[in-house]
């Protein structure tokens, strides 16, 4: 018997859909990736351009500060933007209010999160060394509110024509509109691992990848940018899909997709 042919999964005419994966900290591949973006919407702008982060914005990288406040301040008005929690995100949120939840936030990144808000830790001190309880404190008094309320706002997950978009995934079996947070932004090997259909083709980040995964039921694209430098986007477009990605490939997979966007037109 022949297999079923699978129905490509689409986007509405006319909506362009830039997915981002894990930053962390990286202000510089955020503000490359970015540039690539807009370049080409300059070329060939679509009707609706939408941003979507897959959450992880903090920790480990220098600049998680500057990373939120050019997500609230420095994204072109040309874009719709949608912000999706990640672990790292949670973790923060916990860290900021319970002070026995902060030397876990602070062994996964958080103290480089720390710094970037100008709390003073001096390099190669050690987590039991640390003055938790003023380090904690000197972190609230210096987060912006702005910034203390986009951590609080931020949705767990988003849908856009056939696809989810989520930080770390969905547990299979399971009705999308029936996942838990937790599994939302944590689960690996149950979902990363299932061949079966989600309901919807998700678009996750949080378990980095050398190279971006284009599956039938899922998309990852967390290419571990603090460690690689290499920050990645899946731009979606009516069944197309297309990855761009901060490292030296970047400029032509920029020019890929201008072409791609400029035969669809004709």
């Amino acid at each position: 018997m022949l297999e079923k042919k699978r129905r490509m999964p689409t986007m509405p005419t006319g909506v362009r859909v830039y997915a981002v994966g894990d930053i962390h900290g990286r202000l510089d591949n955020l503000k490359t990736l970015l540039g690539m973006i807009e370049d080409i919407e300059e070329a060939l702008s679509a009707d609706r351009a939408i941003l979507v982060f897959l959450g992880d914005y903090v920790d480990r990288g220098a600049e998680s500060s500057g990373v939120i406040e050019h997500l609230l301040n420095g994204l072109p008005d040309r874009f719709e933007k949608v912000f999706l929690r990640g672990n790292h995100e949670e973790m923060m949120l916990q860290a900021l209010g319970d002070i026995e939840f902060f030397d876990f936030w602070a062994s996964n990144g958080g103290i480089a999160t720390a710094r970037s808000y100008g709390v003073d830790i001096p390099d190669g001190t050690r987590l039991h060394e640390l003055d938790v309880q003023s380090i904690q404190q000197q972190l609230v008094d210096l987060v912006p509110q702005s910034h203390k309320d986009f951590l609080k706002a931020l949705p767990i997950k988003a849908e856009a024509g056939d696809y989810l978009f989520v930080h770390a995934g969905v547990r299979p079996n399971v009705p999308l509109d029936a996942q838990i947070d937790r599994d939302c932004l944590l689960i690996r090997d149950e979902f990363l691992n299932y061949k079966g259909n989600f309901g919807k083709v998700v678009v996750h980040g949080h378990t980095p990848v050398r190279e971006p995964e284009s599956l039938h039921n899922r998309v990852g694209i967390d290419t571990g940018a603090f460690q690689t430098g290499c920050l990645t986007a899946v731009c979606l477009e009516d069944q197309s899909r297309r990855f761009i990605s901060t490292n030296t490939n970047a400029r032509r997979d920029r020019e890929d997709i201008m072409l791609a966007a400029q035969r669809s037109e004709r």
